[in-house]
């Protein structure tokens, strides 16, 4: 998988990518990553990329001709080819007027074997890039950033634990907070759930390691039992209390079974 990142300041990602699954990924030849300097795209001894906005206002906004010029050296196929389903490549602009990114988003972009995020900056970029240029709009929360410098390398990470092979062990991308449940086979009586399984859109269930008892805080007795079904139940029931306490918002999409909603009733009246 390749991205491209077409950003005013390359020299931001010499850290964000050199380190962990990214880095490994990249020594790997699992993942290939472009950045492009969007001022060498100017003309003007001042490698101008911004101008005052139309119709007044305060900040300044990224012209169009840098970015528009930038994706045409780079072969990006025209809009309305990308735009069909079957489309190798997606031209993505980082804006917090975007789609909110998330995991099923990921995953959904996974599916393109190269990926251009244009960094927005300043008061933002000009309407023409979203309305004729890229293929979407995309945030990484509802709150405002400097950049999307961030944001590209927040969508490189979490993309690249879904590309095959990145991960030590792929089962560890699958049970995450966020993951939608995928099909998986029938689990058979006293052996551990499906790794396949996902959580079901809720947070992640707690996790616990060495030492069981550190300061006089043990680890749940059930977590050392060995008892898989009483651990599985236990996990579910944990990851349905964190993530009512938490993120309440994600229980009403979430893919919730007949045991889950009596669980969640159980630790609504607790």
């Amino acid at each position: 998988m390749k991205f491209e990142i077409v950003t005013i300041f390359p020299d931001f990602f010499r850290g964000p990518l050199d380190y962990g699954i990214v880095r490994r990924a990249r020594e790997a030849k699992l993942l290939d990553i472009a950045i492009h300097d969007l001022r060498a795209f100017t003309h003007d001894r001042h490698c101008t990329v911004d101008d005052r906005p139309f119709g007044g206002g305060e900040g300044m906004v990224l012209k169009p001709e840098p970015i528009f010029e930038c994706l045409e050296s780079l072969g990006v196929a025209p809009r309305e080819e990308r735009v069909r389903a079957d489309a190798r490549e997606s031209v993505v602009l980082l804006s917090p007027q975007g789609q909110m990114f998330t995991q099923t988003l990921a995953q959904q972009l996974l599916r393109h074997e190269r990926i251009v995020l244009i960094c927005g900056r300043y008061e933002g970029v000009d309407e023409r890039v979203s309305e004729h240029l890229a293929d979407r709009e995309i945030s990484i929360g509802d709150f405002v950033l400097s950049g999307g410098e961030l944001a590209a390398a927040i969508v490189i990470d979490t993309m690249t634990r879904l590309v095959p092979g990145a991960l030590g062990n792929a089962a560890s991308s699958q049970q995450e907070s966020f993951t939608p449940t995928a099909d998986a086979p029938e689990r058979v009586a006293g052996e551990p759930p499906s790794s396949t399984c996902g959580s079901g859109g809720l947070l992640d269930y707690p996790h616990y390691t060495r030492p069981a008892d550190f300061r006089g805080l043990p680890v749940p007795e059930v977590l050392v039992n060995g008892n898989h079904e009483e651990i599985r139940k236990w996990r579910r029931r944990s990851a349905l209390r964190k993530t009512l306490r938490n993120r309440p918002d994600l229980l009403e999409p979430a893919v919730l079974s007949a045991e889950d909603r009596k669980l969640l009733a159980e630790i609504e009246r607790e």
